[in-house]
């Protein structure tokens, strides 16, 4: 079965994900913070091109590795259906401390992403 080379609407590729340190670093220190819910999104604009995420978490967050895949997974999902509308957005996501990934956490992540646009 052929792809099709066009890029998928809502895909979320390598474009679309923080990887650089450098970048982490300066979303922490020059971006914008707001924290809701327990969720801390640290953002700021750019000049051009797509969003992109990172995330912040660790064994804090939840011990055991399953949860916290699910918990990535979570935010990436929430983050792909809102990426539409964001622009040229740089978005850091920190969860807060003991939460579970699940439908309630994707509604509450879409509804933050969607409040960064304004």
């Amino acid at each position: 079965m052929l792809r099709d080379t066009k890029q998928a609407r809502f895909g979320l590729g390598a474009g679309s994900r923080l990887a650089r340190k450098a970048d982490f670093e300066r979303l922490l220190r020059e971006g914008s913070r707001n924290s809701r819910s327990g969720y801390t999104l640290f953002y700021l604009m750019r000049a051009e091109g797509p969003p992109r995420l990172g995330i912040l978490i660790s064994r804090k967050h939840a011990a055991k590795a399953t949860v916290r895949n699910g918990i990535k997974r979570c935010i990436r999902e929430a983050f792909r259906l809102e990426q539409a509308s964001l622009g040229a957005l740089d978005v850091l996501v920190r969860p807060p401390y003991g939460a579970r990934p699940g439908a309630a956490m994707l509604v509450r992540l879409r509804a933050l992403f969607s409040g960064l646009r304004q």
